[in-house]
C-alpha cells in the first residue's frame, strides 16, 4: 500500500476545520485516552482502563442495532485471578446513548499508530475537500460519513459487541470525495519497493488502490480487527457526495486568477 505524504493541489482558503479536527483527535488521545501517554501502573491495569474507555465512548454495533447500551461492560478495574490479572465486568455506571457514541468514537483512537495514520490521510486530502465544500458543509459532510460508516458496519455485524473507534470511516468519506473532485491531482507518495520510494502518482491511482484494498480486506475479514467494512461504506458515501458536488458546482477546483499577489504562488494542498 502506498503512503501519501503531499498533494500538488493549490488551496484558496486556510483549511481551519481540517486543522481543528486533527487537533481535537490529538488532544483526546493525549489527555483523555488511557495509555495515550506513559503513566504509572501495570500494563494490565492500563489495558482494563482502555477497554472501559473504548466501551464507553466507542461504537458497539449491537448497541446501535438495538438502540440500547449493553448490560455489562468493563469497569476499568483490574482484579487478580488464579489465571492472572483480569478486567472487572459489571453494569455500567453511566447512561450511554448509542447514537451519540458514533460521534464520540470519531475522536477516539487505539494508539499513536492508529491516530497518525488517520491524521496523515486527513491532512493530505481533507484540506482540498474543505476548500471545495466550504467549512460548515465540510464539517457536516465529515460527520455524516462517519455515521454512515458506523451504521454500515453495524448492519454487517449486528451482533458484535466489539467497540469501534477511530476517524477512519469519516476520513474514508473525505478520500472518496477527493477522488470524485480531483482525480487527476498529483500526490507524492511513498511506494514500498525494498525501501520506500517517493513517486508522484495521480490521485485516482492512489485512492483507487486504497479502496480496492479495503474492499478485498472487507470481503475476507472475520468480525473484529480493522473495520474495513466501515471504510468501504464511508468511501462510497464520500464518492457519491463528491460526484454530486462536482455535477452541480461550476467551480472546477482551480485557484482563481488574480487571487494572489504577483510573484506569489497559492499554498499547496
Amino acid at each position: 500500500m502506498v503512503i501519501p505524504v503531499h498533494d500538488i493541489n493549490p488551496l484558496r482558503r486556510t483549511p481551519w476545520v481540517t486543522y481543528a479536527l486533527i487537533a481535537i483527535n490529538v488532544v483526546v488521545l493525549v489527555l483523555l485516552t488511557p495509555g495515550g501517554l506513559p503513566a504509572g501502573g501495570s500494563q494490565a491495569a492500563v489495558v482494563c482502563k482502555q477497554q472501559a474507555f473504548y466501551d464507553h465512548y466507542g461504537v458497539i454495533p449491537r448497541e446501535l442495532i438495538n438502540d440500547r447500551p449493553l448490560r455489562e461492560v468493563p469497569t476499568g478495574q483490574e482484579v487478580q485471578t488464579a489465571g492472572g490479572p483480569a478486567c472487572v465486568v459489571a453494569r455500567p455506571g453511566y447512561h450511554k446513548q448509542p447514537v451519540l457514541s458514533v460521534l464520540t468514537a470519531m475522536f477516539v483512537h487505539g494508539g499513536w499508530l492508529h491516530l497518525l495514520g488517520n491524521m496523515l490521510f486527513l491532512l493530505v486530502f481533507g484540506n482540498n475537500v474543505e476548500d471545495r465544500f466550504r467549512k460548515l458543509p465540510y464539517l457536516v459532510f465529515y460527520l455524516a460519513c462517519g455515521y454512515i460508516a458506523a451504521y454500515g458496519f453495524a448492519a454487517v455485524y449486528p451482533h458484535s459487541a466489539q467497540p469501534l473507534v477511530g476517524a477512519s470511516g469519516a476520513i474514508a468519506g473525505v478520500l472518496g470525495a477527493y477522488l470524485a473532485l480531483y482525480p487527476r491531482a498529483r500526490v507524492w507518495s511513498l511506494v514500498p519497493f525494498l525501501l520506500f520510494i517517493p513517486l508522484r502518482i495521480p490521485a485516482w491511482l492512489v485512492l483507487g488502490l486504497w479502496f480496492v484494498l479495503q474492499w478485498v480486506y472487507a470481503i475476507g475479514q472475520a468480525e473484529g480487527g480493522i473495520a474495513y467494512v466501515a471504510h468501504v461504506f464511508g468511501f462510497i458515501a464520500g464518492l457519491l457526495t463528491g460526484l454530486v458536488v462536482r455535477a452541480v458546482s461550476s467551480d472546477d477546483g482551480a485557484a482563481p486568477a488574480g487571487r494572489y499577489p504577483p510573484g506569489r504562488s497559492p499554498p499547496a494542498g
